[in-house]
């Protein structure tokens, strides 16, 4: 049967409190086919999320509606893998409710950290698509410090980013640090980090996926070499002690809302050759000036050169998938000639689009 994670808000919530609505749920669940197995319990946020086993998530919900009335506050369903990856195995559970094995409650939040590698030939008009793909070294390099500070890789099928999962910020902060230094000896190579913390569970579709985009986002942003991290990802290593370094950028939560607000207007918009620096200020409301301070601020690039490195990322994603053809790519990010996305493309990464061969 599918798998599914509900997502509730309850201020003040306690442990007991829930120990009690899963009590009532194992009374009603085996009516409606549904297995709840385990509940991640934040009482400071007021938030829990339930693993569920069941036919549909109408049934799901119908067992939490008959058995004490505590509606979700959303349902997702979630691949088996994934529950693995980002909530970890071999859990410590008393009456369905997680914790870690020092006795410390497991809330279900999780760090997330993003590494973007591009190596970047230097040769003009080459043909060695060898020397454009991220050299094995360099992605072998981030995955044995992944392991190493006991986080979890997470599969991305969306584009060539490596997705990690931690437990702890400062764990997942020293993993950052340790791939900052050893990627800023290697010549040719080119990375950006973004670090955030989230829940499993929004009132968004998919499983943490508010998390996932916002810390790629902040990866996008980064200067070359750079960190960046959510203003709360900030507090959290502060209040255990840890310093922060150089190369390193904290976002407040005023800056976090533009990056938002900035990003889902820009994605929407992209296809539209008409879409251009005044339409995103406009939707915004700030004026062109300020929206030029604030995105030079954050990413240390003029808004022009900014929005080109969105289109070239997602470019790159699209052409890496073999689906379209190199003037669909670039009808596709609002380009009308292709010959222009061409010229854009190649002094961005160095290489034709047409190059780009998948193996």
């Amino acid at each position: 049967m599918p798998i599914y994670m509900d997502y509730h808000h309850f201020p003040g919530v306690t442990v007991e409190d829930v120990k009690k609505g899963h009590m009532a749920d194992k009374q009603t669940q085996g009516k409606y086919g549904v297995k709840y197995h385990q509940f991640w319990v934040n009482q400071e946020a007021g938030t829990i999320f339930c693993l569920i086993e069941g036919p549909s998530p109408e049934a799901c919900e119908k067992v939490h509606k008959e058995a004490h009335g505590n509606v979700a506050c959303n349902i997702v369903e979630v691949e088996a893998g994934l529950i693995d990856a980002f909530m970890g195995k071999n859990h410590k559970i008393n009456h369905g409710i997680v914790y870690y094995n020092d006795g410390n409650l497991d809330t279900g939040f999780r760090f997330i950290l993003i590494v973007d590698i591009l190596a970047k030939t230097q040769q003009a008009n080459t043909d060695d698509i060898s020397r454009f793909n991220v050299p094995t070294f360099a992605r072998n390099t981030v995955f044995k410090l992944i392991k190493a500070h006991k986080g979890s890789e997470v599969k991305n099928i969306s584009d060539d980013s490596i997705i990690a999962v931690f437990n702890g910020a400062i764990a997942a902060f020293e993993c950052a640090s340790s791939i900052q230094n050893l990627l800023s000896k290697k010549q040719n190579i080119e990375f950006r980090i973004g670090m955030s913390e989230g829940q499993p569970v929004t009132h968004r579709d998919g499983f943490f996926e508010d998390a996932i985009d916002f810390t790629k986002q902040l990866a996008l942003m980064a200067n070359k070499g750079e960190i960046i991290l959510s203003k709360n990802f900030s507090k959290l290593l502060v209040e255990n002690g840890s310093e922060n370094k150089n190369t390193i950028k904290v976002i407040s939560a005023s800056q976090q809302k533009f990056v938002e607000d900035f990003f889902d207007y820009t994605e929407k918009n992209l296809s539209d050759e008409a879409f251009n620096i005044t339409n995103i200020s406009q939707n915004l409301g700030i004026s062109r000036p300020q929206l030029y301070r604030k995105i030079t601020a954050l990413t240390g690039r003029s808004p022009i050169l900014f929005l080109r490195d969105i289109k070239m990322k997602k470019a790159l994603s699209l052409i890496k998938e073999n689906k379209l053809s190199v003037s669909e790519i670039a009808y596709q990010l609002g380009y009308s000639n292709p010959s222009y996305f061409t010229k854009k493309f190649k002094d961005k990464y160095g290489l034709l689009p047409s190059k780009i061969i998948i193996a």
